[in-house]
């Protein structure tokens, strides 16, 4: 008979398993009607499409175009309708509510502040706006009887010579609802090293920063996050697979650079959907994380841009069992990797993970078991 710790969870249990995502864009999470009714409110008339759904549609196939410029398109929309404090609001509400209903019960949701500034509002203006809409959307997910708590990231993009301000930023914000700093943006020819200096300031500070690395430039983009600036995570970071080498007789050899990630415990914000549209693997059944998780790498799930690869946090843990037959223990250790390394504190976390989530998972075994344990007792009844 299949055991509890072998039980290949279904789309309800995933959506009911407790769920931790660390590496998420609020200007790439958008629901498409909100897209819609706030292009209408503000006056914006660029939208490709003026139907919801025809919306939705347009902005994942957009993000699957291969094609650099109209991805970077669906953020132009997103971001142009997200110029008002109202907007904010209401956007940042939304997300926390729909992570909530699909499970997630603790967050950091990134943003890059400086690119909200279109229309007047000032870089506090836009962290407030956010954090309020962010507690609002807490409120509204408890009301309907769910639980999660939001942190943000503010993000600097790399491309741009502000992110020494936005790292001062954060760390004004960092008692109020920040809980971290990031860097984003296009990897080749602007490397992580350009910002130095609000890395430097933020580590003075003791204060907690990730930034985008080893999505598409590789091993030197890892390597600068660590050695130059001091990440203590890897936005994706899915390239340190360019330092395994797997033999022909399945043996595996790490290079110093993934055997340094793997031995400090360097947190690794894996996104499978964005990854594969971003050319990292071919399938979920060849993505990295399958190797990773079985060379127990700190390896977390998360979604990136749900509304550009049209994911939840549920949908991405439902590839990945289809591809890897993961059960709900595998589930759990992809949770509890990604709370160990939340940028709140460590009694926060523990509570966290013993209070929260590994009940949550314990709960959906034993209704699994008591559910086999009845089938069995009822075939065995037909029997006699």
């Amino acid at each position: 008979m299949t055991t509890q710790h072998q039980h290949t969870p279904g789309a309800d249990q995933i959506r009911r398993a407790p769920k931790v995502l660390l590496h998420d864009h609020l200007d790439g999470g958008l629901r498409p009607g909100t897209i819609v009714d706030l292009a209408r409110e503000t006056g914006y008339e660029n939208l490709p499409e003026a139907d919801p759904d025809k919306l939705g549609i347009w902005f994942r196939e957009a993000a699957d175009s291969g094609s650099l410029e109209r991805y970077l398109e669906t953020f132009a929309h997103t971001c142009a309708v997200m110029q008002t404090r109202e907007a904010l609001v209401r956007v940042a509400a939304e997300c926390a509510k729909d992570l909530a209903e699909d499970g997630v019960v603790y967050a950091e949701v990134r943003y890059a502040p400086e690119q909200h500034l279109e229309k007047g509002l000032t870089l506090e203006e836009v962290v407030e706006a956010v954090n309020e809409g962010f507690r609002e959307g807490e409120r509204r997910a408890r009301e309907s009887g769910h639980r999660i708590r939001v942190g943000a990231l503010l993000t600097a993009m790399r491309h741009a010579a502000r992110a020494l301000e936005i790292a001062e930023l954060a760390n004004r914000y960092r008692d109020v609802g920040v809980v971290g700093f990031d860097i984003a943006g296009a990897e080749a020819g602007y490397p992580p090293t350009r910002h130095l200096d609000a890395f430097e300031y933020l580590k003075r500070e003791n204060n907690h920063f990730t930034i985008h690395a080893g999505e598409a430039f590789g091993l030197p983009s890892i390597w600068q996050a660590l050695q130059w600036c001091g990440a203590d995570r890897l936005g994706h970071g899915v390239r340190i697979i360019d330092d395994i080498h797997v033999a022909d007789d399945g043996s595996v050899k790490l290079g110093r650079l993934a055997s340094y990630v793997r031995d400090k415990r360097i947190p690794l914000e894996l996104c499978p959907s964005s990854n594969l549209q971003t050319g990292a693997a071919d399938s979920y059944a060849e993505h990295p994380i399958g190797l990773l998780r079985r060379l127990h790498f700190r390896a977390t799930v998360n979604t990136d841009n749900r509304l550009m690869s049209g994911t939840s946090m549920s949908r991405e843990f439902e590839h990945l069992v289809e591809a890897f037959g993961y059960s709900l223990d595998d589930m759990q250790w992809f949770t509890v990797n990604a709370m160990k390394s939340a940028f709140i504190p460590f009694d926060e976390r523990l509570a966290m993970i013993n209070d929260v989530i590994k009940p949550g998972y314990a709960e959906l075994k034993s209704q699994w078991l008591f559910q086999q344990t009845a089938s069995t007792s009822g075939s065995v009844v037909e029997e006699r």
